[in-house]
């Protein structure tokens, strides 16, 4: 099942770019740009990168909210799309977040939503570390738990279950300071991690 996960989520972000926020919005009952939005008050600088940027939603938020958003994705075909939803003047740039191309202590604050597995890898824990400042926050939102509802949620909570993000993920150890946050929306409790960097 996780190989096929990863073949679907493979396809997804790269030739089927253009299907992700359907299949987002699928899974998730309309409710996934809302999800993703609850991270924002937890943003906390000037400067922001997201790892995943996916289609771009959150960049496009980012930037109205008056954030400097700056986004990495290995996805060349998510980076196109992105460049669509949040404008030409976004700041992305193709790369893996085992490898951030950006000087140590460049940013107050990184984030990332509904990532897939490279999030616990532990080069990723460790760049995200490198190009925080002290002080610097980064907000992970690994996805939802669904609350006890009525039946009627039922269907939802199978349909997210295939994707594998119900936030199943362990919260990561060492490296940042982390506290787990649960906010109740509708049928589910989004998920956050936020690790603080210490000296």
């Amino acid at each position: 099942m996780r190989l096929l996960l990863r073949g679907f989520f493979y396809l997804l972000y790269h030739p089927l770019a253009g299907l992700y926020d359907l299949v987002a919005a699928l899974v998730s009952g309309g409710r996934w740009k809302q999800w993703i939005a609850l991270v924002l008050p937890y943003v906390e600088g000037t400067r922001v990168l997201e790892l995943g940027h996916g289609p771009g939603h959150l960049q496009k938020m980012l930037s109205e909210q008056g954030f400097q958003p700056f986004g990495v994705d290995a996805s060349r075909s998510m980076g196109r799309l992105a460049r669509r939803n949040a404008g030409k003047t976004a700041r992305l740039v193709q790369a893996r977040a085992q490898a951030l191309p950006f000087p140590e202590a460049s940013f107050p604050c990184v984030v990332a939503t509904f990532p897939t597995e490279y999030i616990l890898h532990p080069d990723t824990l460790s760049e995200a570390r490198r190009v925080l400042q002290t002080g610097g926050k980064f907000i992970v939102l690994p996805g939802v738990a669904f609350r006890p509802a009525s039946w009627s949620w039922e269907w939802l909570r199978r349909l997210w279950e295939v994707t594998g993000q119900t936030a199943q993920f362990p919260v990561p150890a060492g490296a940042l300071d982390w506290e787990v946050l649960r906010l109740p929306q509708g049928p589910v409790e989004v998920i956050l991690w936020i690790g603080t960097k210490r000296e």
